[in-house]
């Protein structure tokens, strides 16, 4: 192997609600190809040390915005075209290394674990030799054959994910630095580090593990340590995702390293640390009904008072298409004059109430119906009729938006579903958060611009396919016992499985 290895890119990411009845199709991963990958990751560019000291080729990757099951023919077709452009690569030149790049929490039509499927797949192109560094969500899942099929793996440290670049970047220095570093065999092929695997039998939503508060604070601020022991490479751990009724979803702690003892020690102790706190998980902010969170603003002098409407939260894996909160505020008699509170909501797609409000124009008004196309569990479509206060044409995810003011709410409907994290998505629909007395988005726990915004909040327990009352959803393919669905008297097994390297078969099952 020459000093400057060759490393291939490749990899599929959708956090998905099995629990959404929406679907995800292939051309919302907005997949990008060779040099496209190169250039969003600047980190990897012919100028950066990673790009010095390293070939890279990129094949495809993809990432969607969360939401329903992902179709089994929009999956075949991605995967089919990694494949096909991974082969094109090994045949050009030989490949040492692969950057994985994924969330974790994918789920597909008809297949199970299916990061695990791809990367065998991929597996057969680029063989056992070549060293897979995989990064991923905290809200991923790793199951024992996706810990056993890559070689170095990791996942973000924070919720919310301020350290996503951090985190892609470490993998690709990790990778990098074994096959530099790593005594080669006789044939060159670099040896790979022991992996010490903890499935742990707690499952829970984000909102109740945030790093900004405890118990979460002090469980991620734990991970660096570990990470830093000599012997060590990498340390994480990862929540799972419990909005999908797979096996594989649990919270996992996994290290990686070369000396097997120190391995095994860390794991355990990040896997008992996490444990010992399991009963201690609670919600990241102030929480209660819809009504009672809209009370809790109106009664409240502090202004902007935002309010979560989590249950259809597009972000985590919701459709962001019901209507149940925009129709139980519109309900309230507080807003229905002009003269009332001023509200904010977002949002609720609507393709023909969009083209109608276009239509109308700006200041006219107009009687819509909109939302409930793919999600109509809880509520049905909604009739308003309102005076057109913005339009915006050209975003990424909506496509279109347009604001309708009704009474003192002003709502914003859009062409496709789309998340509302940054001031600016308010802003340039001539809305201003920081004047309204409340502001009401579909997300879980505040994104890092809305959270400095708000003068206080509240995470409202809506209905939904990412409920935050996970026992109402009904999952049943789940591992038993698992927190909180199940009450544990004695403490689990919490030992470190070591696994095999990707070199090696594996035989035992998931647990």
């Amino acid at each position: 192997m020459s000093l400057r290895p060759s490393i291939a890119i490749a990899g599929l990411a959708c956090e998905t609600s099995t629990f959404t009845p929406s679907k995800t199709l292939a051309a919302a991963f907005y997949p990008k190809r060779g040099q496209e990958i190169i250039e969003k990751y600047p980190f990897i560019s012919d100028d950066s040390s990673l790009g010095k000291a390293a070939k890279w080729h990129g094949a495809l990757i993809g990432h969607a915005l969360p939401g329903g099951i992902v179709t089994r023919s929009a999956f075949e077709e991605l995967a089919g075209e990694i494949v096909e452009r991974l082969e094109a690569i090994v045949l050009a030149t030989a490949i040492q290394g692969l950057w994985y790049d994924i969330h974790g929490a994918m789920c597909v039509e008809g297949i199970d674990d299916v990061e695990a499927e791809l990367l065998r797949r991929i597996r057969q192109v680029i063989g056992r030799n070549v060293v897979v560094s995989a990064s991923m969500d905290l809200h991923g899942n790793v199951s024992r054959q996706l810990a056993h099929q890559t070689d170095l793996i990791t996942c973000y440290r924070t919720a919310p994910h301020v350290d996503v670049r951090e985190t892609k970047e470490r993998t690709c220095r990790n990778l990098v630095e074994l096959l530099t570093s790593a005594p080669k065999s006789s044939e060159g092929v670099p040896e790979l580090p022991v992996k010490g695997w903890v499935p742990i039998p707690v499952l829970l939503p984000g909102e109740q593990t945030s790093t900004r508060v405890e118990p979460a604070k002090h469980i991620y601020g734990a991970v660096p340590s570990s990470a830093s022991r000599s012997g060590v490479i990498d340390a994480a751990i990862w929540v799972g995702y419990p909005w999908a009724d797979e096996p594989r979803n649990h919270a996992v702690v996994m290290v990686t390293g070369w000396d097997r003892d120190r391995v095994k020690a860390e794991a355990e102790k990040l896997a008992h640390t996490f444990w010992d706190a399991h009963e201690d998980f609670d919600f990241v902010g102030p929480t209660g009904s819809f009504n009672e969170c809209v009370d809790a603003a109106l009664a409240s002098e502090k202004r902007p008072f935002f309010i979560s409407d989590s249950g259809d939260n597009p972000t985590a894996g919701g459709s962001g298409d019901m209507t149940w909160g925009l129709m139980h505020l519109l309900d309230r008699a507080e807003f229905k004059g002009p003269s009332g509170p001023g509200v904010i909501y977002a949002s609720v797609p609507g393709r023909e109430a969009v083209k109608a409000c276009i239509k109308a124009g700006i200041g006219a008004s107009v009687t819509v119906t909109a939302g409930a196309e793919v999600d109509d569990v809880h509520s049905g479509p909604i009739t308003m009729t309102g005076r057109v206060h913005a339009v915006k044409i050209g975003d990424r995810d909506a496509r279109i938006e347009v604001v309708l003011q009704i009474g003192s709410v002003f709502a914003i409907l859009t062409e496709l579903r789309k998340p509302y994290h940054h001031e600016h998505d308010f802003t340039e629909l001539n809305l201003e958060p920081r004047a309204a007395d409340i502001v009401i988005v579909k997300i879980g726990y505040l994104e890092p611009e809305l959270h400095d915004m708000a003068a206080d909040w509240r995470l409202a327990l809506t209905p939904g396919g990412v409920d935050q009352d996970l026992k109402r959803l009904g999952h049943h393919r789940i591992r038993i016992p698992m927190f909180p669905f199940d009450k544990f008297h004695e403490r689990p097994n919490l030992s470190a499985r070591i696994i095999p390297a990707s070199r090696d078969s594996l035989t035992r099952s998931d647990e």
